[in-house]
C-alpha cells in the first residue's frame, strides 16, 4: 500500500471532486475566465462564454487520484479540495486562452473559440454593472495586452499567487512564454480594481436586443407555425398522432398485451389498508393517492409517455435500471399536482417510475425511473415527488404515523416535526448540503411500523436507508453516540450520490489510542448497498480527537468488505502528532490478529488489530494484516 504525504497533491481529481469545486467557487471561476477572454468578443459574449467555459470544465471521465488507484495510505484530510480547483482553474484558464486564438483556414476550430452552446439568453443583452474612471482605465489597459498577459495579471491579481506560481500555471495552461507574460502583465498596483464589479459576470444588467429585428422574425415563425399546426391537426385524427397522448412518441406497432398496459382503466389500485394484512409490506402494498388519481386523461399520457417518450421528453434512470415500457398493468401509487408540476408515479413490481409535467403553460415532461426490487418495510418508507428551489417533498408509506427533519451535523438537537398532508405528502423540506455547501445535511426520521427509520436524499427517486451497526447487525439510527458517527461522515453522502444506493451502513470498527497521549481516535466503516445488489461502494474512514469531520482513508467500488458475506475492513493513514512526529496508523477489525507495515523506510508490526509506527514525512509503505484463522488480508482497495 502507497501512502502520500497528507500535502501531496493527487494528478487529477474525480469527477465529485472536480464539480463540489466549480459550484463552491463558481463566481471566482467565471470572474477568471471573463477577464482572460478577449475584449472583441463583446461583453454580452464574453459574459455568456466565461460562464460557458466554468460550466464544461468538469471533467469527462470519472478520474481517481494515484492514491486511490494504487491503494496507498492518505494523509489526515487536506488539500483534496485545493486539488480539485486548481486542477478546474487550470481547464478554465485553458479555455479561456483558447478563446483568444484568431480563427483560421488552416486549423479546426477550437471549442472555446465558437460561441457558447449553453447557456443561451434570448431577447436580452447582459453586461456586468458599470464601474467609474478606474476600472474603465483598467479595462482599455487589458484590452491592449494579449491573452496570457491578462492571465498572468489576473492569476497575480485575484488568485494572489507568487510570481513563480503564475509561471508554473501558465506553463501548464500552455502558454509559449510564460516570462514574457508576467512582464506583460505590469504593475500589482491596481490589483484591487479587478474584484470590482465591473469585471463581475455574476452580477449583470440587461437591455433589450433589436426590437425591429425581432418584430419581423416572429412574423416570419407565427406563419411557420401556423402550417405546422395544419400538419398537428391532420396528424390527431382518430386512429393515429399525438392528439390525447401529450408528448409521447408516434405507435410503431400494435399489441394487445401492451394495449392493456396503456390502459388507465387497467391499472392496479390497493386497497387503502392492504398494508395491514399483506404479507409483502413494499410498494405493492400502497394505495393510490392523491387528488388526481381518477383524472384518465393525465394517467393516459402518463402511461403512453412511459412507452413511447419523444423527444421532448427528459427521462432519467438510477444505473442498471432498465427504461423500457411497462411489461403489463402497473400500480398507481399517486396522481396528484406537486408544487409547478402534475406527478404521477407508477409500480411493475421492478420498477418504481415517475412521470412530471407542467402544471400550466409549458410543454414537455420528465420521466423518471428506478430500480425498487426487493423492497420491504424498511426500505419502503417513502420516494420523492418533487424538489424545488432546493426543498424536497415526499410522498410517506401508508404505515408512517410520524415524520421530522433532522440535521445530521447537529446530532444533539431535536428533530422539527413534520406533518404530512392526509395523502402521505409532506411539506417541501431543505434537501441535503443546500447550494453545494456541507453546513448541513438533512434527513427525515420516519415513524411507523413499530421503528423509526432515518432517511435522506441522494439526488434519486428513492431516498436511502441510514443505519448503524456491524454487517449482518444493521440497525435504525436512533442512538446517541450513533447520531454523533453520522455527524462526522455525513459530508461524506455526495461520493454515492446518483448511484442507485438503497441503504447506507456506518460502522465503528475500532477505536485507537494515538501515540504520544493525543487521544483516542475512532475508525468506521461506510458502505453504500445498491438496489441492484452490485457496484455497492466501501469506505474506510479515520476520525481524529477533536476532529469536525472524518477523513476518508480508503474506498472501494464492489468489494464485499464491510458486508455480511466479508464483515472485515482494514486501513490505514499516515498521521503527525501535535508534536510534530508523523506515524503510520492502521486498525482493523476483530478478525486481524495482527498487522504488518514496511517500505518506504518503515518497518514494524503489531499483535492485535491496531499499529502505530514512527514514518517520515511522505512516507510511502505497505500494509497488511492476518487474520485469526492465519490467512494474510489487505487493506481495502
Amino acid at each position: 500500500m502507497t501512502a502520500p504525504d497528507t500535502a501531496t497533491r493527487p494528478p487529477s481529481p474525480d469527477v465529485e471532486q472536480a464539480e463540489a469545486a466549480i459550484v463552491e467557487h463558481y463566481p471566482r471561476l467565471v470572474r477568471l475566465a471573463y477577464l482572460v477572454l478577449p475584449p472583441s468578443l463583446g461583453r454580452n459574449r464574453r459574459v455568456l462564454t466565461a460562464h460557458s467555459l466554468v460550466q464544461r470544465a468538469l471533467p469527462r471521465g470519472r478520474r481517481e487520484g494515484a492514491a486511490a488507484v494504487r491503494g496507498g495510505v492518505p494523509g489526515q484530510r487536506g488539500g483534496e479540495g485545493d486539488a480539485g480547483y486548481a486542477y478546474v482553474r487550470l481547464r478554465v484558464l485553458r479555455s479561456a486562452l483558447e478563446a483568444g486564438v484568431p480563427l483560421t483556414f488552416r486549423a479546426l476550430p477550437r471549442r472555446a473559440q465558437l460561441p457558447p452552446v449553453l447557456p443561451q439568453v434570448w431577447g436580452l443583452r447582459l453586461f456586468p454593472r458599470s464601474g467609474g474612471a478606474e476600472e474603465l482605465a483598467l479595462d482599455q489597459w487589458l484590452a491592449t495586452l494579449g491573452g496570457p498577459g491578462r492571465a498572468a495579471c489576473v492569476l497575480r491579481a485575484l488568485e494572489r499567487l507568487s510570481e513563480s506560481e503564475v509561471l508554473r500555471v501558465l506553463d501548464e495552461a500552455g502558454v509559449a512564454d510564460p516570462a514574457a507574460a508576467v512582464l506583460e502583465s505590469g504593475d500589482p498596483a491596481n490589483d484591487s480594481l479587478f474584484a470590482s464589479p465591473e469585471f463581475d459576470p455574476c452580477v449583470l444588467q440587461a437591455r433589450p436586443t433589436d426590437l425591429l429585428r425581432r418584430r419581423r422574425l416572429a412574423r416570419a415563425a407565427l406563419a411557420a407555425g401556423a402550417a405546422l399546426a395544419v400538419c398537428g391537426a391532420l396528424l390527431a385524427l382518430p386512429g393515429g398522432g399525438w392528439g390525447s397522448e401529450g408528448p409521447a412518441a408516434p405507435p410503431y406497432a400494435r399489441n394487445a398485451v401492451a394495449e392493456q398496459a396503456l390502459d388507465p382503466g387497467k391499472l392496479v389500485r390497493a386497497a387503502p389498508t392492504l398494508w395491514r394484512t399483506s404479507s409483502r409490506t413494499d410498494y405493492s402494498a400502497w394505495p393510490a393517492r392523491g387528488d388526481r388519481a381518477d383524472d384518465a386523461g393525465l394517467l393516459r399520457r402518463a402511461l403512453a409517455v412511459w412507452a413511447r417518450p419523444g423527444s421532448s421528453v427528459v427521462v432519467s434512470a438510477t444505473p442498471d435500471t432498465p427504461a423500457g415500457p411497462p411489461m403489463g398493468p402497473a400500480q398507481l401509487l399517486f396522481a396528484g399536482a406537486v408544487d409547478q408540476a402534475v406527478v404521477v408515479l407508477f409500480y411493475d413490481g421492478l420498477r418504481v417510475v415517475r412521470y412530471a409535467e407542467p402544471r400550466a403553460g409549458s410543454t414537455g415532461a420528465a420521466l423518471d425511473f428506478a430500480r425498487t426490487d426487493g423492497a420491504s418495510a424498511d426500505t419502503a418508507t417513502a420516494l420523492v415527488l418533487s424538489r424545488v428551489d432546493g426543498n424536497v417533498r415526499y410522498l410517506t408509506a401508508p404505515w408512517v404515523t410520524g415524520a421530522a427533519l433532522r440535521d445530521l451535523l447537529k446530532p444533539g438537537e431535536a428533530p422539527a416535526p413534520l406533518k404530512p398532508a392526509p395523502d402521505g405528502v409532506t411539506p417541501p423540506v431543505p434537501g441535503p448540503a443546500p447550494a453545494g455547501s456541507c453546513t448541513s445535511w438533512n434527513a427525515l426520521a420516519l415513524t411507523g411500523d413499530g421503528a423509526t427509520r432515518l432517511i435522506t436524499d441522494l439526488g434519486e427517486l428513492t431516498p436511502a436507508r441510514l443505519t448503524s451497526g456491524a454487517p449482518g447487525a444493521e440497525r435504525d439510527v436512533t442512538e446517541a453516540a450513533e447520531l454523533g458517527d453520522w455527524s462526522r461522515i455525513a459530508c461524506l453522502l455526495p461520493s454515492v450520490r446518483s448511484h442507485g444506493v438503497r441503504t447506507v451502513n456506518a460502522w465503528t470498527y475500532a477505536k485507537q489510542q494515538l501515540p504520544e497521549g493525543d487521544g483516542t481516535a475512532a475508525w468506521l466503516c461506510t458502505r453504500a448497498e445498491t438496489w441492484r445488489g452490485t457496484a455497492d461502494r466501501v469506505q474506510a474512514q479515520f476520525l481524529a480527537p477533536g476532529a469536525p469531520l472524518a477523513a476518508q482513508a480508503a474506498r472501494s467500488e464492489g468489494s464485499p468488505a464491510c458486508g455480511p458475506r466479508e464483515p472485515r475492513v482494514l486501513a490505514g493513514v499516515l498521521w503527525k502528532s501535535r508534536a510534530g512526529q508523523w506515524y503510520v496508523l492502521a486498525a482493523g477489525s476483530a478478525q486481524f490478529a495482527s498487522l504488518s507495515v514496511s517500505g518506504g523506510g518503515v518497518s514494524g508490526a503489531a499483535n492485535g488489530n491496531r499499529l502505530a509506527v514512527k514514518a517520515p514525512a511522505g512516507a510511502q509503505v505497505d500494509l497488511s494484516g492476518k487474520l485469526t484463522d492465519g490467512t494474510k488480508a489487505g487493506v481495502l482497495r
